[in-house]
C-alpha cells in the first residue's frame, strides 16, 4: 500500500451541458483551473453514443484488451472517482460509472468517453498537498496512480 495525506483544498460545481464528454470536459477543467489532484463526483444523464471500458477482454494473455460497450440508448448515471496528473502534468480523470436504463444496469471506466445527456452535475474537491502521479506501467501501459508520500513503496 501507498499512501498521502492531503487536505481539502477549493471545492467545484460544474453544470455540463448536453453533448459535453467525460472525461475531457473534466480534466480540460482542471488543466484551465490548475486542479492538481481531486476526488469527482458525477450525477446525471448519459447520452446515446456513450461508451464504457466494462473490463479486458480475457482470451488475450500477452496484453490487456480493453472491451468497450456502447450505451444502448440514454442512461441516467453515478459516477466517482480521482483525478492526478500524468507525467507531463496533464490531468488525467479514473472515473467509473454505474449506469441504467428500463431496469438494466452497466458499470464500468468512462475513459471511452461518455456524452453528457440533459442534466450533468459534477463535484470536484480537489486535494492539497499530495503529489501522486499517474505514471506509465511498462507491463500494461496504463498510467496507474503512484504516491511518493508516505507509507509502503
Amino acid at each position: 500500500m501507498q499512501y498521502e495525506e492531503g487536505k481539502i483544498g477549493r471545492i467545484f460545481v460544474l453544470k455540463l451541458e448536453t453533448g459535453e464528454r467525460i472525461p475531457d470536459i473534466i480534466e480540460e477543467f482542471a488543466h484551465e483551473h490548475g486542479v492538481r489532484s481531486a476526488m469527482v463526483m458525477y450525477v446525471g444523464g448519459a447520452g446515446e453514443e456513450s461508451r464504457l471500458v466494462v473490463g479486458p477482454d480475457a482470451s488475450w494473455n500477452d496484453k490487456i484488451v480493453p472491451l468497450v460497450h456502447a450505451l444502448d440508448g440514454r442512461h441516467e448515471v453515478l459516477a466517482v472517482g480521482t483525478l492526478y496528473p500524468d507525467e507531463e502534468g496533464n490531468p488525467i480523470l479514473h472515473m467509473h460509472a454505474a449506469m441504467g436504463r428500463e431496469g438494466k444496469a452497466v458499470a464500468g471506466c468512462t475513459r471511452a468517453g461518455v456524452d453528457v445527456w440533459l442534466v450533468g452535475e459534477v463535484l470536484m474537491i480537489e486535494i492539497a498537498g499530495t503529489t501522486g502521479l499517474r505514471k506509465t506501467d511498462t507491463e500494461t501501459g496504463f498510467k496507474i496512480l503512484q504516491l511518493a508520500g508516505f507509507g509502503r513503496q
